[in-house]
Parts: structure tokens; C-alpha cells; sequence
């Protein structure tokens, strides 16, 4: 559930790993975002955007949520090239569902970054930022029944999935085949024993 144990804000990102950054938006990610966002692939499992002015939404959203809580969906960036790679990171599930109030871990890559241990790493990093800086006592993640990929990742995290969890997600269109949603949780517990 979205409850701290009473830590605040953590100081200003970025978050880095042995290959990833995890920072701030900034206007030079706009095109490489809406390049990324505009492969099918990419796209598979997610609602496309309408249009492009959607995508400046979607980034203007994630630097709102970013000044109001403290952490968002961040940019990736290579920490050998600085090329863009992509989001990852945290937000608040923003719609009624029977596990809300909640923090989600999400990630989406350029097709070229997939199959390399990126999208887990930075998954990893935005989740030990939830527990150990924010004081999260759970994250969870959600995708379609048929995403193997994410799902995949979700379990390297050590996620765990209970088909009692699963939901239709009311941001989805009611006829969409995106509607129907598989819950992954991260219980703070299960990650202090994994980390320790």
C-alpha cells in the first residue's frame, strides 16, 4: 500500500547504476521519447499515444509528479554514451482498483536496449529508491496476462503473482484487449530479507 514509514523526500536524483542513470526529464529526451514511443513493438502492451502533443503530456506528467512526491518515470540514460534509453521509475497508482492506494515500478526501452538486463536494473534501482529512501512498505507492477517480457522482469525482482489479483483496469477502454491487467507485489518485507 502507498504508506512510508515516515521518511521524507529523498535529495535530488539522479539514481545511477553500473551501465544506467536515472534522471530528470529534459527537452533534448522529447524526440528520442516519441521516436521510442511511436515502435510497435515498443507499444505492444500499452495504450499508443493520440497524439503528439500526448507524448509532451505524458513527460510534462511525469516532471508534475517528479516536484509533487519526489519520483517518477525518469529518463534512462547510457552512463557510457549519455544516449537516451528509455523510462523507468515510480508513480502513484492515480485510479480506483481494489489495491490502491499503491506505488508502481514501470519501465519501457528503445527495441534496441531490450534483451540486455537494462529494463531490470533500472527497475531494481527505482525499487530499492521506494523502500530504502521513501520508505515504501510495497511496490507493485502490472501488465497484461500475455506481456511474457515484463512479466519476466517482475519475477527477477522478485515480485510475486496472485491471480486473485488480477483486475481490469479502469484507465483501459472497456473494449481494448489492454483492459485485462495480472498485479505483481513486492512486499517491503520480501525485499529486506532478498537484500540483506
Amino acid at each position: 500500500m502507498y504508506k512510508s514509514t515516515g521518511i521524507h523526500s529523498p535529495e535530488p536524483l539522479p539514481l545511477e547504476t553500473d551501465r544506467l542513470i536515472l534522471r530528470p526529464w529534459r527537452a533534448c529526451d522529447r524526440e528520442p521519447f516519441a521516436a521510442m514511443s511511436s515502435d510497435p513493438e515498443v507499444m505492444a502492451y500499452l495504450l499508443p499515444f493520440a497524439s503528439p502533443e500526448a507524448v509532451d503530456t505524458w513527460i510534462a506528467r511525469q516532471q508534475a509528479h517528479l516536484a509533487t512526491h519526489g519520483f517518477c518515470l525518469w529518463a534512462i540514460e547510457s552512463r557510457d554514451t549519455g544516449e537516451f534509453m528509455g523510462a523507468a521509475g515510480l508513480l502513484r497508482i492515480g485510479y480506483q482498483a481494489h489495491f490502491a492506494p499503491a506505488v508502481e515500478v514501470g519501465w519501457r526501452l528503445a527495441r534496441r536496449f531490450w534483451g540486455k538486463g537494462y529494463a531490470p536494473e533500472a527497475a531494481s534501482a527505482a525499487i530499492n529508491f521506494g523502500f530504502d529512501r521513501l520508505g515504501l512498505q510495497e511496490i507493485v507492477a502490472n501488465t497484461v496476462p500475455n506481456n511474457s517480457n515484463s512479466r519476466r522482469v517482475m519475477e527477477k525482482l522478485g515480485m510475486s503473482y496472485d491471480p486473485a489479483d488480477d483486475f481490469d483496469h479502469p484507465l483501459v477502454p472497456a473494449d481494448s484487449p489492454l483492459r485485462r491487467q495480472v498485479l505483481y507485489r513486492l512486499p517491503r518485507a520480501r525485499w529486506t530479507t532478498a537484500v540483506r
